[in-house]
């Protein structure tokens, strides 16, 4: 049976993506993330809305207007095309999100 805390990758050298589903207009994906930040000029403006939730660690993420703290639980509903990035997750420990990218 698949575990999302199952299979963490030992070197995070990079945040690592995994596709869990993909179906039509819905993709889900564990991140795994240990002190990564988007590049300061690099902001994501994506096509899909995108839900995700922090299962463990910390991160902030960052809007052109605001800055969110997530820890185990939080969640946020990001809507398509509303410019965003990460700023920052814990370098103590793995974070891991669950984003599931859906809509048109």
């Amino acid at each position: 049976m698949p575990n999302l805390y199952a299979s963490l990758p030992e070197d995070l050298s990079t945040e690592v993506f995994d596709v869990l589903v993909r179906h039509e207009a819905v993709t889900i994906e564990r991140i795994v993330s240990r002190g990564h930040r988007s590049p300061p000029s690099g902001w994501y403006d994506q096509a899909q809305h995108e839900w995700v939730v922090v299962l463990k660690g910390e991160a902030v993420l960052a809007f052109e207007d605001e800055e969110i703290r997530l820890t185990p639980g939080s969640h946020v509903d990001i809507p398509a095309h509303r410019r965003h990035r990460v700023a920052w997750t814990t370098p103590v420990t793995d974070t891991i999100w669950l984003a599931v990218h859906y809509g048109p």
